[in-house]
């Protein structure tokens, strides 16, 4: 049960520390054993995969932790963010109000895609450089000047607590004081079970978007390597989407009926409401991890490097000679 709650409190946390662990360890094995797929395109998949864990796990600490226990403050005290008229709305329509704040929460994903996507492609040649490119001493070249991401600038004692979390709690009842925003909460209130699932599909579409258009531009990946990293991309987000909404779909009955039988069991606990956004954190979450993390890097790692042949092949085919 407290494990639910803190799944709600911290869904966006949640995912990143499952992302984490699984993209630094499962899906960098799963690569590994790929049939018949050149060694180097392996290698890239691999550090991408660990790149895309350590990236995501660091920005979601830095920033949509604060987030999320501002989320919490505003929870515990209404009273001291939120206007009255607020406060009267929303009391009423309680679903309304955890999918305003599961909204904010779980949005930080998608507003951080971007800059997690260049952070992730100017490490890529870093971990490959520790991890795979093995040089003898006459090989060994001058360091290239690559931008190492950094994630913290400035004083290292900022903290994340304290007046930093009242001041973003604030920022946050502002906008939860909206009144169009409440509306449209209110109107579409039914579909809070369902927002973790289509905010991640979001997060995927423009990460994975953003990750093609920054590793073509990147100077320090091999350009014959580049097509076959994208498309593996590609691939895996397009079949974690099709498939996850299809799972997802067929396991929906059988979720609120468990929901269901789950609140009529633990009735008695005031922060039932809490456990039960913890479930629907939960289940997309381990979907469309099992399906980008355990099924299937083998498959889109073998397919991205042979649509790139097949491109290049044809490409040549038709080139005057």
């Amino acid at each position: 049960m407290k494990g639910l709650e803190k799944i709600s409190e911290h869904g966006t946390s949640f995912a990143a520390a499952t992302s984490l662990v699984l993209s630094t360890s499962l899906r960098p094995f799963a690569i590994n054993k790929t049939p018949d797929t050149e060694t180097e395109n392996k290698q890239y998949a691999m550090a991408n995969s660990i790149c895309s864990g350590l990236i995501k796990f660091g920005i979601v600490e830095a920033i949509a932790l604060p987030i999320e226990n501002a989320v919490r403050k505003i929870d515990q005290n209404p009273e001291k963010f939120l206007k009255p008229r607020t406060i009267n709305n929303l009391s009423k329509n309680t679903r309304a109000y955890k999918l305003l704040t599961q909204t904010i929460k779980l949005s930080t994903g998608f507003f951080t895609a971007i800059p997690k996507s260049m952070l992730t492609i100017a490490l890529i040649p870093i971990v490959m450089d520790k991890l795979f490119f093995k040089k003898s001493e006459k090989e060994i070249k001058p360091v290239t000047n690559y931008h190492q991401p950094t994630f913290f600038v400035g004083n290292n004692n900022v903290s994340f607590t304290g007046g930093l979390n009242e001041t973003i709690a604030k920022g946050l009842a502002k906008i939860i004081d909206k009144e169009k925003l409440q509306q449209y909460a209110i109107k579409y209130q039914s579909n809070d079970k369902d927002i973790a699932k289509h905010i991640t599909a979001g997060t995927d579409v423009l990460l994975t978007s953003a990750f093609a258009y920054n590793t073509n531009k990147s100077k320090d990946i091999k350009e014959n390597r580049k097509k076959a990293l994208i498309y593996n991309n590609i691939i895996s987000t397009a079949i974690t989407l099709v498939g996850g909404y299809l799972i997802d779909g067929v396991m929906k009955n059988k979720n609120d009926k468990f929901i269901e039988n789950f609140k009529k069991l633990n009735s008695s606990n005031p922060n039932i409401s809490k456990c039960v956004e913890g479930i629907n954190i939960l289940r997309p979450a381990l979907i469309f991890a099992g399906i980008y993390y355990c099924i299937l890097p083998i498959f889109s790692t073998y397919m991205g490097e042979k649509i790139d042949k097949f491109i290049q092949k044809n490409t040549n085919k038709n080139e005057p000679s």
